[in-house]
């Protein structure tokens, strides 16, 4: 790879659905890192992910990408905002990967329908290829998610909640996959819910809730001060607040 990627915040402010939902948060994502985002539901996390990835304007503050553009950002999102109804098969779904390279319209051939299909063998799907994504079971369609995930090869990676409700077996899977691109040093945010997931893979963490409650060694944020901390301010949080701003010295 080029440029190593380095993402910094500067008292960023984000607002969703016209609600401010990140406060002030300054921090670095370091190139080659490796971190979880936690918090209370609410609290913003999936938010900076968009903001992070271009698809929300900043309110406030700022957010500096250094040696890399937003095209070498791949973003999986939560399930939830997916139409499972589409109709599509699964190859068609893993192939998205290479619109970056190939625009939309180009046919997926040769080389590239070989790299398709080594995706899929690499995340445990060889075989689904003509099958339909709506009769895919959730672990099935995570893993094709980050099948295409594969194919982007993309310098920074970013995953909203890519556990929530699939199988044991689906999540070692997958969180092997993680371990491996943080090894290739590649950039991962991952947004988190499983606070032993969290403990036992994840070598950094941001805790927020709204604001930003801690941010570092995970050992050193997910502490039980931390964490009553954050729930105290997530049931102190007021939904209708203006967005503020503060001046940075």
């Amino acid at each position: 790879m080029s440029t190593s990627p380095d993402i910094q915040l500067e008292n960023l402010t984000l607002s969703y659905r016209r609600h401010p939902a990140v406060h002030h948060l300054s921090g670095r994502f370091a190139p080659g890192s490796l971190t979880a985002v936690v918090g209370p539901n609410g609290a913003g996390k999936s938010t900076l992910l968009k903001g992070l990835m271009g698809a929300l304007r900043v309110d406030d503050g700022r957010i500096r990408l250094s040696g890399i553009a937003r095209r070498d950002i791949a973003y999986l999102p939560q399930q939830s905002e997916l139409d499972r109804n589409f109709p599509m098969q699964v190859l068609d779904l893993v192939s998205l990967g290479l619109w970056g390279r190939l625009g939309a319209f180009r046919r997926v051939a040769g080389r590239d329908l070989e790299r398709a299909l080594a995706a899929l063998a690499a995340v445990g799907l060889e075989g689904f290829e003509t099958r339909a994504i709506g009769t895919l079971s959730g672990g099935q369609l995570q893993r094709a998610l980050f099948a295409r995930m594969l194919l982007q090869d993309a310098r920074v990676l970013l995953l909203d909640e890519p556990f929530t409700a699939i199988d044991a077996r689906t999540t070692a899977d997958l969180v092997a996959l993680i371990e491996r691109w943080h090894a290739e040093q590649r950039t991962v945010v991952v947004v988190l819910h499983d606070l032993e997931l969290v403990r036992r893979h994840m070598p950094d963490t941001l805790l927020i809730a709204r604001e930003p409650v801690a941010w570092g060694a995970t050992e050193h944020v997910l502490t039980p001060e931390n964490l009553l901390f954050a729930r105290r301010m997530s049931e102190a949080m007021d939904t209708h607040a203006p967005v503020c701003r503060r001046d940075v010295a």
